[in-house]
C-alpha cells in the first residue's frame, strides 16, 4: 500500500510539472521607457516636444497548470546600454544634430509608421543637398534597422524585433518635435 501511495504521488508531481507552462510577455511599458530614454539622448532634451509615456500594458511571466496558478513578474527593464546599441545611438545622434533636425524641420523628411525616416519633400532641400539627403536618410534607417535588432538581441528574445520596432515608431513620433511630420496609421502624412 505504502508503495502504491509514493507511486501515485510521483505520478501527481510529474503531471503537474508536465502542464506547467511558461510565456515570456514583451513588457510594452519597459519599452516604451527605454525608447523615450533612447530617443531624447538622440534628438537632444531641448529638442524634446512631449514627455514620456504612461506605462501601460502589463507583462511578466505567466504559469499556468491544473491548478491554473498564476504569477506575474514586475514589469522588466529593456537593456538599451549595450556597446553595440551604444554606438549607433551616437552615430544616430550626431546626424540628427547635423542634418535630420533642419530636415524635420524644413519637412523634407518625415517620421514613417514602421520606425524610419522618409523623404517627404525633396523639394524642402536645396537641390545641391538632395544626394547627401538621400544618403544621409539611407545611414538612418539602417542604423534604425539595426538599433531595433540589437535590442530585442540585447534582451535574449530576437522574436521581440517587430515589437520594438513597433514601440519605437510610437515614441518617435511622440517625441517629435511640433511642425515635425509623421505617418498616420493609413499612411498619410501629418503635422505634429
Amino acid at each position: 500500500m505504502k508503495r502504491y501511495g509514493s507511486m501515485v504521488l510521483v505520478l501527481t508531481v510529474v503531471a503537474l510539472a508536465a502542464c506547467v507552462t511558461i510565456n515570456v510577455y514583451f513588457p510594452e511599458a519597459a519599452a516604451e521607457r527605454a525608447a523615450d530614454r533612447f530617443i531624447q539622448d538622440v534628438i537632444g532634451e531641448n529638442d524634446r516636444q512631449s514627455s514620456v509615456s504612461p506605462p501601460t500594458g502589463g507583462s511578466g511571466v505567466r504559469f499556468s497548470g491544473l491548478l491554473m496558478a498564476s504569477a506575474y513578474a514586475q514589469s522588466p527593464d529593456i537593456n538599451i546600454d549595450t556597446p553595440q546599441v551604444q554606438a549607433i545611438k551616437e552615430r544616430m545622434a550626431q546626424r540628427h544634430r547635423s542634418h535630420l533636425a533642419d530636415w524635420f524641420d524644413a519637412g523634407a523628411i518625415g517620421l514613417t509608421r514602421r520606425g524610419l525616416v522618409e523623404i517627404r519633400d525633396r523639394s524642402a532641400v536645396p537641390l545641391a543637398d538632395r544626394r547627401n539627403l538621400e544618403r544621409v536618410v539611407s545611414e538612418e534607417n539602417s542604423d534604425r534597422n539595426a538599433v531595433y535588432r540589437e535590442i530585442a538581441v540585447a534582451n535574449g528574445h530576437p522574436e521581440w524585433e517587430s515589437d520594438v520596432r513597433e514601440t519605437f515608431a510610437r515614441q518617435w513620433i511622440a517625441n517629435a518635435r511640433s511642425g515635425w511630420y509623421y505617418q498616420t496609421a493609413d499612411g498619410e502624412w501629418a503635422r505634429k
